[in-house]
């Protein structure tokens, strides 16, 4: 309830009382959510990644009224996002022999493009992996567990989704590319 409080007042703060308010702050209990049950069942409910769906598709026809394009970019989020992570899956799954992702979180992705758009869903993708290498590796070193150690990935979709709502994609583009690029952007 406080995380939840204080993302509201976040939000508030941001965005002042708007369409974007809306959406994130329907949004954000749900993100708490998937981290909370990803984090202790190592599964995101089909249940919940199917809320956020059909809400996504709401914001989706409701912006497809004030500008299509926006729309469109939602839309194109989705599929990035969704696709993106099955073909990691997929691939993952191929390398590995055992299942490298779980289809919750190609899901939770796919919706999560419906209220991020393109440019954001790609930047939570790459935030995602960036955290989850960090996180994996000092849990890893600190509690000594090999590289089978099932780390659910949900809760680093959900840091990432959080960051991207607060921090502007300008910002976070350009700190991945310094990242990514060993500061030569």
């Amino acid at each position: 309830i406080v995380v939840n409080s204080c993302l509201y007042v976040a939000l508030l703060y941001k965005f002042g009382m708007n369409l974007d308010f809306l959406r994130f702050a329907i949004l954000t209990p749900m993100l708490i959510s998937a981290f909370i049950v990803d984090y202790k069942i190592q599964i995101i409910p089909n249940r919940l990644n199917l809320l956020i769906f059909e809400i996504g598709l709401v914001f989706l026809f409701i912006y497809g009224f004030i500008n299509i394009n926006i729309s469109l970019n939602l839309l194109l989020g989705m599929l990035a996002g969704g696709g993106i992570f099955l073909i990691i899956t997929l691939i993952g799954g191929l390398i590995a022999g055992k299942e490298a992702m779980g289809m919750g979180d190609v899901k939770l992705m796919g919706a999560l493009g419906l209220f991020f758009g393109l440019q954001n869903i790609v930047v939570i993708s790459v935030l995602a992996f960036l955290i989850g290498a960090i996180i994996s590796i000092a849990i890893m070193i600190i509690k000594r567990k090999g590289t089978d150690t099932y780390i659910p990935f949900g809760p680093f979709i959900v840091i990432a989704s959080v960051i991207t709502i607060f921090v502007p994609f300008s910002i976070l583009f350009t700190m991945l590319m310094k990242i990514f690029t060993l500061g030569m952007y």
